[in-house]
């Protein structure tokens, strides 16, 4: 049973339960060539039933510390796991904001599906999280990429030389956000539901 769903029109956000690692491990296995081009180099280990449980575990901590929300994208009857949007590096205080990652089964590429999935999980992060910005940065190139982050609103804040070890090598990233025009502090929202 996942720890949190966020139903949508033709897919279900879900932060997996630690018992539902085989789900990932066979998307992941699926996919692994699919996305190499946009990963770290990875062992075949990693993508393993027994290891993914580990991570899900972790990420289970982490959700439940409000420090990060990995979502699998589920097929509606929650049988198969399609893709993946994670809200990591989730920082409060001053900053208020985290860094957006996702991926997306090969099969299923080109359907809106992420589209979707990312306006789901930006209403929640917003609106239930209280977050005022999410960041997102992407490979030059990858024009995909480009195209969803602009059309769901993320404007570019700059370009970042060697930003991460991708397929083996560093590579350069352009930097996107999204900021929360509806945001409010965390003190003022607090007294609001007081009052």
């Amino acid at each position: 049973m996942p720890l949190l769903t966020l139903p949508c029109e033709r897919l279900t956000l879900a932060i997996l339960d630690p018992d539902q690692a085989e789900l990932e491990s066979a998307f992941y296995q699926r996919n692994q060539r699919h996305l190499a081009p946009w990963s770290p180099i990875r062992t075949t280990e990693y993508f393993s039933t027994e290891q993914i449980r580990r991570r899900l575990d972790i990420q289970a901590s982490a959700f439940e510390a409000g420090l990060a929300m990995h979502f699998a994208l589920l097929t509606p009857d929650g049988h198969q796991m399609i893709g993946a949007c994670n809200f990591s590096g989730l920082i409060r205080g001053a900053f208020q904001a985290c860094y957006l990652g996702y991926h997306l089964d090969e099969k299923h590429q080109g359907q809106g599906l992420m589209a979707e999935a990312l306006e789901a999980g930006i209403g929640y992060m917003f609106d239930t999280q209280n977050l005022h910005r999410i960041m997102a940065n992407y490979i030059p190139g990858n024009e995909r990429s480009a195209r969803l982050l602009e059309r769901l609103g993320f404007e570019q804040e700059g370009y970042a030389k060697a930003y991460l070890n991708i397929a083996g090598r560093w590579q350069d990233h352009v930097l996107t956000a999204l900021v929360n025009p509806l945001f409010e502090t965390p003190d003022k929202r607090w007294s609001r539901r007081l009052g």
